[in-house]
């Protein structure tokens, strides 16, 4: 990891109304690191992985991105345009639910070159062997390269997801519950591919889940929220050892009860 940080966000409040979405989250991410963003349904812990992907507006904060470049820019000053690129190619999005992040009508290898096409790539045969080597690194047979996801079970169209995100080499990844709704055979397949790929690629993200057990196995660092705001964080292995925060640490023992 560089002295800089990849990803600056000070004091991000989001709010709906008179309802608190999140409120004055700061943390900096650092190349190659990962970030677990943790608490129970509501949170806020999906607000605030909204805010800081550019899908929702912040009420207040800021949010800084150091570019390829060198060059550090708040991303709310950049147009639409640079916004989306980046969203295209310098990030990755890996929802929930698979069917938001693919395109259901289309190909396997479609969804991957349509990524590639995004970065300039126009070379049919590029493409198509440039989609079949990440099918195969994400443990979908070649065969399937032309069959839709529509006829995918969950668990490989959740993997076709994070091939899609990845073949661009994106510097960051956002992951919004990445093993929600899977079974547990299929979710520890998908944990164990996920930290191969984003250990051999030098990823950072930021990982929102409820699940301590998979922000132990992917994550750094660990930040715990509850209402909206940040009550611990540190260290994964710190935090889930050794909690300071009462709401921690019942998390913690909700878990080890179960």
């Amino acid at each position: 990891m560089t002295d800089l940080p990849l990803l600056s966000v000070r004091s991000i409040t989001r709010r709906y109304g008179r309802h608190v979405g999140c409120e004055d989250v700061s943390f900096d991410l650092y190349p190659g690191e990962i970030l677990a963003v943790v608490g129970e349904s509501g949170s806020g812990k999906t607000t605030l992985l909204n805010c800081i992907s550019c899908r929702m507006q912040p009420t207040a904060g800021t949010v800084s991105y150091r570019m390829r470049d060198g060059e550090t820019r708040d991303l709310a000053a950049l147009t639409e345009a640079e916004r989306r690129f980046l969203m295209r190619t310098d990030w990755g999005f890996v929802h929930q639910n698979p069917a938001d992040g693919l395109r259901m009508r289309v190909s396997a290898g479609a969804n991957i070159g349509e990524r590639m096409m995004a970065v300039g790539e126009r070379h049919y045969g590029r493409i198509r062997a440039s989609a079949e080597d990440w099918l195969s690194r994400v443990e979908i047979p070649g065969a399937r390269i032309d069959d839709r996801p529509t006829a995918f079970s969950g668990g490989m169209r959740q993997r076709l997801q994070i091939a899609r995100n990845l073949v661009t080499g994106p510097r960051l990844v956002f992951m919004d519950e990445p093993t929600g709704g899977l079974d547990v055979s299929v979710q520890a397949r998908l944990l164990d591919l996920l930290r191969s790929l984003v250990a051999e690629m030098g990823l950072s993200a930021v990982v929102v889940t409820h699940d301590l057990a998979v922000a132990r196995l992917l994550s750094h660092r660990m930040m715990v929220m509850r209402r909206g705001r940040v009550v611990e964080h540190g260290l994964t292995d710190r935090v889930l050892d050794d909690p300071q925060d009462a709401y921690t640490q019942l998390l913690v023992a909700s878990i080890l009860e179960v």
